[in-house]
């Protein structure tokens, strides 16, 4: 069975841990809980129809009303929810996982992702759902859409196929998305780049966009057929995208994952420029131009200690959160913060969508290097990032290990060694048996082997 993830929603192998059957009671979940207008989009996954098909049968069998928007960037969702007056947005797509995956995230009536506590209301109907069906499926109908389907059966029309098609979402994101950077009077005309969309749901939104505004595009990965996308390409895969600007000549390539709400990049020399220094880039510039609301930024504890060390000397304060872009936009909303981001390339610029937008994080950096008439290369200099290591240790009681006494010691006594040359973080997977641990420090090779010396550890006090 699928799980939760944090307030992302669920994600799963599927057909095996993702069914439509789930896909149903969370449609009609979504109407329970949040309303009647229902807006649905998703990425490119062959799995995609069969869950979006699902959902709306929850829907409509709940007494709600379905959009079928098709595919669409998970930011377009975001967006489209908030400007068209639905009730929730719901996102079909396992963003940067492997094809054989999918996932079911949510959208407010605000283009927020759900609280905790309203998604605890899904996860309980769920676990309902569960033991009414039985051990046979993972989970099922609800009443309602037993009745649905008896309906279907009985030669009346299926609940999926009263679903209102939206057919020019992505336009609408497009037209969105250029006009807000025209307006902020955006010209990248002359610019050349090359964008690998990792055959996902900005293989027409992103090189449309910066067409558009005048960028010279050289756009790759953008078919699909279900089964490709994020394979050997897109964010976590940039030796695709750095050899395609070597070979090119471009300013710049940049990377999305497989629904777009996250971008990487590299600069015309190859060099990976992550979300750490893409944000750090755009918060000096908001602040020279005295845009950065409450002179402050949001990062993740995992953001690269370049990053803090960058906004010290820029004099911006900063604000870390836990792991997860929901979590950054909570601490934003609450300081009435205007940018936030994670080193994976989730970037949130608040003035212009209500979740990470790789496309609009893309626009704003090819601002920077337009207006400021720079490279990207000298200005990811910015920052200095220190050599991090992250090691995952598995063991069988992740909370009992990190409580532990002697690994707190262990710690400590790194982090004294290292002292401001350094930094080490411990921290328990959300979603699996591990210890993540995190280690930087000046030298790759003494950051390797404060690394190990705590997975050592780790492992020790699993064992015993």
């Amino acid at each position: 069975m699928a799980r939760f993830f944090g307030t992302d929603g669920v994600r799963g192998v599927a057909g095996s841990e993702l069914t439509r059957q789930m896909a149903e009671a969370l449609g009609a979940e979504a109407v329970r809980v949040l309303g009647k207008s229902i807006l649905i989009g998703r990425d490119t996954r062959a799995s995609g129809p069969e869950l979006t098909a699902g959902l709306i049968d929850g829907v409509l069998a709940a007494g709600g009303q379905a959009v079928d928007a098709g595919v669409v960037p998970t930011p377009g969702i975001a967006l489209l929810t908030r400007k068209l007056g639905a009730d929730c947005g719901i996102v079909v797509s396992a963003s940067h996982n492997p094809p054989e995956y999918n996932g079911i995230k949510f959208f407010d009536a605000q283009g927020y992702k759900l609280s905790g506590g309203i998604e605890q209301r899904f996860e309980a109907a769920l676990a309902a759902l569960a033991a009414e069906i039985g051990a046979e499926q993972s989970v099922g109908m609800g009443v309602g859409l037993a009745v649905a389907r008896a309906a279907a059966s009985n030669g009346e029309r299926s609940a999926a196929d009263a679903a209102t098609v939206m057919a020019d979402a992505a336009e609408l994101y497009i037209q969105h998305t250029v006009l807000g950077m025209a307006e902020a009077g955006l010209d990248l005309s002359g610019l050349r780049v090359v964008v690998d969309c990792a055959h996902g749901a900005a293989y027409h939104t992103t090189p449309e966009a910066l067409r558009r505004l005048g960028v010279e595009v050289h756009a790759i990965n953008t078919d699909y057929d279900g089964k490709d996308i994020n394979v050997a390409c897109g964010s976590t895969h940039l030796d695709v995208i750095r050899d395609w600007v070597l070979r090119t000549g471009a300013d710049a390539g940049f990377a999305h994952d497989g629904d777009a709400d996250r971008v990487l990049a590299v600069d015309a020399a190859g060099n990976e420029v992550d979300g750490d220094v893409i944000e750090a880039i755009c918060a000096r510039d908001l602040k020279q131009r005295g845009l950065l609301k409450n002179n402050t930024v949001v990062s993740t504890v995992m953001s690269n200690l370049g990053f803090i060390r960058a906004m010290e000397a820029l004099d911006i304060d900063l604000e870390q959160t836990d792991v997860g872009d929901s979590k950054v936009l909570a601490a934003m909303r609450a300081g009435d913060y205007v940018l936030g981001g994670e080193q994976s390339g989730h970037i949130i610029f608040k003035e212009y969508n209500t979740t990470g937008d790789g496309l609009v994080a893309m626009l704003m950096l090819l601002k920077t290097m337009a207006r400021s008439q720079t490279s990207l290369e000298e200005l990811a200099k910015v920052m200095h990032k220190f050599p991090q290591i992250l090691i995952n240790v598995k063991v069988a009681d992740k909370e009992q290990v990190a409580a532990a006494p002697e690994l707190a010691a262990a710690a400590r006594d790194l982090r004294r060694k290292l002292s401001d040359q350094g930094r080490v973080l411990l921290r328990p997977s959300g979603t699996e048996p591990m210890l993540r641990v995190m280690v930087e420090a000046e030298s790759a090779a003494s950051a390797q082997e404060a690394a190990e010396s705590l997975a050592a550890v780790i492992r020790s006090l699993d064992e015993g």
